[in-house]
């Protein structure tokens, strides 16, 4: 056991900057209504124009700290509807009612925002190392080949202890044994973890298996799961029954999907740190197309739907006694390999950020 791994350090921002974070459903932003939230305890405002562009901005005014989401969208422009500041999109003040000269210091801060995969993302760290390209391939609700259905739950829990729930399925076992139908071959085997570049990959096959209540099965079959899990907080999971012998025709590797019996299925699963202790946790669920109807999805939804509370309800748990604790320091168990290698991906990732030149800091407001 290494000592980095047994403390549960402050997890107060102890998360990579330098990534796109899921802000928003792209449904729920809708055009010229700007649309607040909080991202790394940071205060976020985006807004769609008219002609559909995305931007987004400190959600604070430089005036009396006023949130920009309670304000009106101008074309490409945001005014703050407290005291009338104007702001165009890269943050600055170009507007200040009743006043002619407008300080070079009347600025806040933009972010990168891009729409994919039905989902708002938003470039937290350096804006010039936002690349496109680093957005995890998502599956969005209008993909052809999937039927999906979708949710998001808020958690008075730290973001990181949803990432560790999501990179140990051992716990399926136990928290989703009623919702999930999980057996106990989570918790008394082990799954192939590799690590990503940018991440972890979980694969596992269960043979001989019945299915869960998601892919139940009539006769004995091999059941496949995999997902990547990718900073800051993305999983995306694929999954299906395979006629028995598969597993080992594969040699325990990634079969075609196109050869499943059936219960093939994709879920993309973003957590997102608001501030310290809360996040918000976003997914969609569903049937292939050839695997699957609306009917199919919502009866996945229905199990999602206890199973995540499931989830919620340990989790803030968690967090409740890790806060009352002096030291709070955990026991990493055999199935924390995924736990350990993407949290010291993570560290080490943040102590790069941090070792980095800092961006020229922007100006400061007069204290209140």
């Amino acid at each position: 056991m290494q000592p980095d791994e047994k403390r549960v350090s402050n997890p107060t921002l102890n998360y990579v900057a330098n990534a796109w974070f899921v802000a928003a459903w792209s449904h729920d932003l809708e055009k010229e209504k700007p649309f607040g939230t909080t991202i790394l305890n940071e205060p976020v405002v985006i807004w769609r124009t008219a002609a559909g562009t995305l931007h987004a901005l400190q959600d604070r005014c430089v005036h009396r700290f006023a949130p920009l989401s309670l304000g009106r969208c101008e074309g490409e422009r945001l005014r703050c509807m407290y005291h009338g500041l104007l702001f165009d999109h890269e943050g600055s003040v170009v507007e200040i009612p009743g006043q002619e000269l407008i300080p070079s210091s009347a600025k806040v801060r933009s972010f990168p925002v891009i729409e994919r995969h039905s989902w708002i993302w938003v470039w937290m760290g350096d804006p010039a190392l936002a690349d496109a390209q680093l957005i995890p391939p998502a599956v969005g609700l209008d993909d052809p080949d999937y039927i999906l259905g979708h949710g998001q739950l808020d958690y008075a829990a730290a973001a990181r202890l949803i990432n560790d729930n999501l990179l140990d399925f051992s716990h399926l076992s136990f928290v989703h044994a009623e919702s999930f139908g999980s057996g106990p071959q989570f918790a008394t085997s082990q799954a192939n973890i590799t690590p990503l570049e940018r991440g972890i990959r979980y694969q596992r096959w269960i043979e001989g298996s019945s299915g869960t209540a998601a892919r139940k099965n009539d006769e004995p079959v091999d059941s496949y799961m995999s997902y990547d899990f990718l900073i800051p907080g993305v999983l995306l999971m694929v999954g299906g029954n395979f006629p028995l012998g598969t597993a080992k025709q594969c040699e325990g590797g990634v079969p075609d999907l196109a050869l499943a019996i059936n219960g093939v299925t994709f879920t993309s699963q973003a957590v997102t740190p608001l501030t310290g202790n809360t996040a918000r946790y976003f997914f969609s669920w569903g049937p292939h197309r050839e695997h699957g109807d609306e009917a199919q999805r919502d009866m996945l939804m229905g199990i999602a739907a206890k199973a995540f509370h499931e989830d919620k309800v340990m989790i803030e748990a968690q967090q409740r006694v890790i806060d009352i604790t002096p030291v709070p320091q955990v026991m990493p168990t055999a199935h924390d390999r995924g736990v350990t290698l993407f949290n010291r991906l993570v560290d080490k990732m943040v102590r790069a950020e941090r070792k980095a030149p800092e961006a020229e800091p922007a100006a400061e407001s007069t204290n209140v």
